[in-house]
């Protein structure tokens, strides 16, 4: 009996060491040819499996990652911006086809008797996106600090283009209006809701909202890269991260993401039927769920169906994948914009997949 769990335990950490080698080739390949600096995180039922550093989180103290890292995920938060007005439905304080004046009759655009939150939540509330036009951009966060109620007039008003409901269209712009409508709700600030609804239950101790000003331990810098040279890196210009507010003022680690993962998936966070709600993607709008994106998809070849979020500013990427048919989760989060962690994820679920042998025919 010793002898058979002896041999059973060596197959597993064979297995095992199989699995990671299988990876770890391609992560490899990412280092070299792309400089990808950053974490790469596989989970399977919540377990980690595969959770690998490489790089530096800051160039100018020469600070590797390491497990304290602390990054900045930017549109993720619209994925907690999402869970709250969920929460807020669930508890019936919200109607997910009312409008945006019903919650928010300050907002002056067009949009606030015939946007609803579900649009909101699915991109496509038809406004002119001026928070997302080049020609404003540097204004709107690079060069400005605005109270974000000044930002909603200023950028987030204009016309209607398209019938709300009826065309995606990606922007900033109506998960801040989002997050004006979770205050006004509360009667409190966007980041304190934040905090007593998801953070502190969750136990998130290295996830948090935060402003430009704030000195906030451990956290990465960003950098872009010139000349076509991934090798050739810069600081991005400085911009105010508290203009992003909900749509993108967050920051994290790979841990706590998977925890939030977790909360979500396994129905901790949300009940079945109200994760259900926020993951039943909009096929006419380029399959859009709330807060992620979800629709099946062939990896290698493998069939699953997949919920995905992804984020990214000033030299800061974060990719997270949540393969709902296998439990299966995968978080890339990077502080250069040298590797394209679109490409990356598939490559990476596709050699961890076929270590797991999900590729035989019974396993599909």
């Amino acid at each position: 009996m010793k002898l058979c769990g002896l041999l059973a335990l060596l197959f597993i950490m064979l297995n095992c060491e199989a699995q990671i080698k299988s990876v770890d080739r391609v992560v490899d390949s990412c280092i070299v040819n792309r400089n990808f600096n950053g974490v790469v995180l596989i989970a399977n039922k919540g377990k980690v499996e595969y959770l690998r550093y490489t790089g530096l989180a800051n160039r100018h103290y020469n600070i590797p990652f390491s497990g304290k890292t602390r990054f900045q995920i930017f549109s993720v938060t619209k994925t907690f911006t999402a869970a709250l007005i969920m929460q807020l439905y669930e508890e019936g304080k919200l109607n997910l086809d009312s409008t945006i004046a019903c919650y928010y009759p300050e907002y002056e655009g067009e949009a606030a008797h015939k946007a609803t939150v579900r649009n909101l939540l699915t991109y496509s509330s038809g406004r002119v996106l001026k928070e997302m036009d080049l020609a404003y951009i540097a204004e709107a966060y690079d060069q400005n600090l605005w109270p974000v109620d000044t930002f909603v007039k200023r950028y987030c008003s204009e016309k209607l283009i398209d019938t709300p409901g009826t065309k995606f269209n990606y922007s900033n712009g109506d998960y801040i209006i989002l997050g004006m409508i979770i205050e006004h709700i509360c009667h409190k600030p966007f980041e304190e809701v934040l905090r007593e609804k998801i953070l502190i239950p969750l136990k998130m101790t290295n996830t948090n909202y935060w402003h430009h000003q704030d000195i906030v331990r451990d956290l990465d810098e960003g950098y872009d890269y010139k000349s076509n040279s991934v090798d050739s890196l810069i600081m991005p210009t400085y911009h105010y991260i508290d203009n992003h507010f909900s749509a993108g003022a967050m920051y994290s680690t790979a841990q706590d993401l998977l925890t939030f993962d977790q909360a979500i998936f396994n129905h901790t966070l949300l009940k079945k039927a109200t994760t259900d709600t926020m993951l039943t993607a909009y096929p006419n709008l380029g399959d859009v769920a709330f807060g992620f994106w979800v629709y099946p998809k062939k990896i290698g070849n493998v069939n699953t169906l997949l919920a995905e979020r992804q984020g990214g500013g000033y030299g800061n990427e974060s990719n997270w994948v949540h393969l709902i048919d296998k439990d299966v989760t995968l978080i890339i989060l990077s502080n250069t914009t040298t590797a394209n962690l679109n490409q990356i994820r598939f490559s990476v679920l596709d050699a961890y997949l076929q270590s797991k042998g999900y590729g035989k025919k019974n396993l599909n």
